[in-house]
């Protein structure tokens, strides 16, 4: 398989400081889900809302609505509307569609998790990094244990994609993470030194709300259940938190989201469960405001839910792993558990029973991560390296 490798940005460094202000680009992978990274680059949209959005894929039906209001620039490939809709399916193709997306601005900020740091140009480039291509370096956490059409074109496609990868990696003039967990798989797998700079959450915690409608005789009954909200896939764990919850007849939980598990999820659900997708930010505020808790199972690289739910004071039960580390205050913001089996997940939601919280205490501590504060940093980096490198 040949695949065309991006030539690194060559910068050549003067002291020349420049007096107008940059032209800015945005690039995201894909906009075909509704996930942490798509909020992200919505809060980029925010920071630089003049900034077109150059992306592979757009599907506007699964993604947040707030994108239609963007100058999103699409590849051709955005005319195949499986691939919008399967975006798995395109992934050994993106690479060659990614290389021949040209972006022409001073700075691109590409927020990315396997293609967007790929997209040539001939200016400054700041990556925000996700993580290296999960799909790629971690494909049993991607694509679960069973064999699949998708899986199957990866693994053949591997070597050329991991190439092309550490190639495209090569051309960031400025390397940004989003959890000290990413900052030491990019070093390890790139050879790169990157900064964190933890991603913001979005939530507007005094915002517009709406009841779902399958969640409100739970509500009626005074029932406040945990949160779990996740892509439906097999690195997520939500398999072992349904399992959790099933020991816990008087525990109740909702997992907000979708993917390719769950149809089988869906079956043999416990009664005291919900499966509930494709909620808008009013509908998400409303389950937030009347949960008992956030239920963390998966090995995230960062994950925005314990922070949204800190935003309403709800106390996080997560993983003692990946960016949780960066983001959780043990006995502040929440619980540790440290393996994702049904059975700490359980243990986890028993021992949080006996606790009173601080939820004022909560609240400050998400706000840490505030929109604010991600904005004013990006802002920095981007006037960091216009004016460094002229």
């Amino acid at each position: 398989m040949s695949i065309t490798v991006p030539r690194p940005t060559r910068i050549v460094e003067t002291n020349t400081r420049s007096s107008r202000r940059p032209r800015v680009a945005i690039a995201h992978d894909y906009l075909t889900q509704l996930g942490g990274a798509e909020r992200v680059a919505l809060a980029m949209v925010r920071a630089f809302p003049e900034a077109p959005l150059y992306t592979t894929l757009y599907e506007p039906d699964h993604t947040f609505p707030e994108f239609r209001n963007v100058d999103i620039r699409v590849t051709p490939m955005n005319r195949m509307r499986y691939l919008r809709q399967k975006h798995r399916y395109a992934l050994p193709l993106l690479p060659w569609a990614s290389s021949r997306h040209f972006i022409d601005a001073d700075v691109v900020i590409a927020s990315s998790s396997g293609w967007a740091h790929g997209f040539p140009t001939s200016c400054k480039r700041i990556v925000y990094c996700h993580t290296p291509a999960r799909w790629t370096y971690l494909p049993d956490d991607y694509f679960g244990e069973r064999q699949s059409m998708a899986r199957t074109m990866m693994s053949v496609a591997a070597p050329a994609l991991r190439r092309w990868d550490r190639h495209a990696a090569m051309g960031a003039t400025t390397y940004l993470c989003n959890s000290s967990i990413v900052r030491d798989r990019v070093q390890r797998i790139y050879g790169i030194d990157s900064q964190v700079l933890n991603a913001p959450h979005s939530m507007i915690v005094d915002g517009d709300q709406v009841a779902v409608d399958e969640l409100v005789p739970w509500h009626n009954a005074d029932i406040r259940p945990y949160v779990m909200v996740s892509r439906l896939m097999p690195y997520k764990n939500v398999r072992q938190a349904i399992e959790a919850f099933r020991m816990l007849p008087d525990e109740h939980l909702v997992v907000v989201g979708r993917g390719p598990l769950e149809a089988d999820l869906r079956m043999g659900l416990p009664v005291n469960v919900r499966i509930v997708g494709g909620l808008t930010d009013a509908q998400l505020r409303w389950v937030y405001s009347h949960g008992a808790g956030i239920v963390a199972p998966c090995h995230e690289d960062y994950g925005l839910t314990p922070l949204e739910g800190g935003a309403f004071g709800l106390p996080v039960l997560a993983l003692r792993a990946g960016g949780y580390l960066d983001t959780v205050i043990e006995g502040v913001s929440g619980l540790f558990f440290d393996s994702p089996t049904p059975g700490e997940i359980a243990m986890a939601v028993r021992d949080n029973a006996h606790r009173i919280w601080d939820h004022a205490a909560i609240m400050r501590h998400a706000d840490r991560f505030s929109e604010r504060e991600f904005t004013r940093a990006l802002h920095a980096s981007v006037d960091e390296v216009f004016n460094r490198f002229v």
